[in-house]
């Protein structure tokens, strides 16, 4: 590989100005300049990683003739779970230019997305890259650090030496899960914000709120849903406020937080695992006025079930809104799937052809889809991502909302 060429320089396009009239219902600098040029630089970075990646794993060695990711896997003696990071590996590439797909019989007979070396990829330059992204936005600490730490373990996690939930989640990682999901972090931020907003438009007119978050983490979404329901004068009207979050340790970090910036609303703490029985976890039938989540439903291990479960504990005229990190378009990569592919719990769910067609993020087509099979009478996406996507393709951020009639 000693002829491969010098990495092009990061210099993104001038942001469409037609992008900005698209957001105008969300304050100015929810989407600036500056998160552009960060959303850009997480991207290209993504993708130097990514070059990195395969090449410690040695498939450019296997991709001299078209191979699926499932090939690969085997050749490799890699183990058969890798077939998706695989995947998203090789497609990653495939904007490049470098790595051509098409489609072909895999080792089972059935079709699957082939890949093909066309030229050799880049040398990747990751330390002038990480420096403009801090020069951008010193905040883009958090999102770097935990992309460097995933692209680490890639190896290890494909050899079956250890999970990424074990290398992820431990004492190692949190500190860095901390950073990621904080409203400092602006390239996280915004999917609190977008879903806030659309929660707090929904409930507007209730007379009295009771509301049930799913997976709130360490309670950043929660903040910022408080917030924006303080600014709306809304908060009087709250009579019951439910966080839920199935990991312990993020459970009592949120609580404790919360609880100090806002200790006379009746908030309450507990663990909620979405994939069970929300009837048999003590969330009964028409108790809440809004479920919310952000960034937890997609994680759904059958997820046309869990909406239903939302709906069931919706009163009549309530609202499931999801904030979620979705795909503009079927197949395209997102930079952040550099990390979270790597977990069993965003890979290993049940498909369907029609409301759940792949793992991992979804289209804002698809989530219409779900939600409509779980029964609910209207779902609506803010902001009109259909429209954003022909004028900016790497807008990620969207908030599903399922009206209960």
């Amino acid at each position: 590989m000693t002829d491969r060429s010098k990495a092009p320089s990061f210099d993104p396009p001038p942001r469409d100005e037609r992008l900005a009239e698209l957001l105008q219902q969300y304050p100015a600098p929810l989407f600036s300049e500056q998160l552009y040029r960060s959303i850009e630089l997480m991207e290209r970075y993504s993708i130097d990683l990514t070059i990195e990646v395969l090449t410690e794993l040695r498939a450019f060695d296997q991709l001299g003739q078209s191979r699926s990711a499932a090939e690969l896997c085997e050749i490799l003696s890699f183990q058969p779970q890798f077939t998706f990071p695989m995947e998203w590996l090789c497609q990653r590439l495939v904007e490049t230019g470098c790595v051509e797909a098409q489609t072909g019989p895999n080792p089972g007979g059935k079709n699957a997305r082939c890949y093909r070396l066309r030229s050799l990829p880049w040398r990747p330059d990751l330390m002038h890259l990480r420096a403009a992204g801090l020069e951008i936005d010193s905040a883009n600490a958090a999102t770097l650090e935990l992309l460097d730490k995933a692209a680490s373990l890639y190896p290890a996690v494909a050899r079956g030496e250890q999970s990424g939930e074990q290398a992820l989640f431990g004492a190692q990682g949190i500190p860095l899960w901390l950073n990621y999901f904080s409203n400092k972090n602006p390239t996280y931020a915004v999917n609190n914000w977008v879903a806030a907003m659309a929660a707090t438009e929904r409930v507007r007119q209730k007379e009295t709120l009771r509301v049930l978050e799913l997976g709130a983490g360490a309670g950043s979404a929660s903040e910022i849903l408080l917030r924006c329901l303080k600014k709306t004068n809304l908060l009087p009207r709250l009579e019951r406020y439910l966080v839920t979050e199935p990991n312990a340790f993020f459970l009592r970090r949120g609580q404790r937080e919360l609880l100090k910036r806002y200790p006379d609303l009746p908030l309450e703490f507990r663990a909620l695992d979405i994939n069970e029985a929300w009837s048999e976890q003590n969330i009964g039938a028409g108790e809440f006025d809004l479920i919310y989540g952000v960034n937890v439903m997609h994680v759904a291990k059958d997820l046309v079930w869990t909406a239903r479960q939302a709906r069931e504990a919706l009163v009549n005229g309530g609202w499931l809104v999801i904030g979620e990190c979705v795909r503009p378009r079927s197949h395209q990569p997102i930079y952040i799937e550099l990390i979270f592919q790597l977990l069993d719990s965003f890979t290993n769910v049940l498909t369907d052809s029609e409301a759940r067609p792949n793992p991992g993020f979804l289209t804002t087509e698809q989530w219409r889809r779900a939600f409509t099979a779980a029964g609910f009478s209207r779902t609506e996406v803010t902001p009109e991502m259909h429209r954003i996507r022909e004028v900016y393709p790497h807008f990620f951020t969207a908030a599903i909302c399922g009206h209960k009639r």
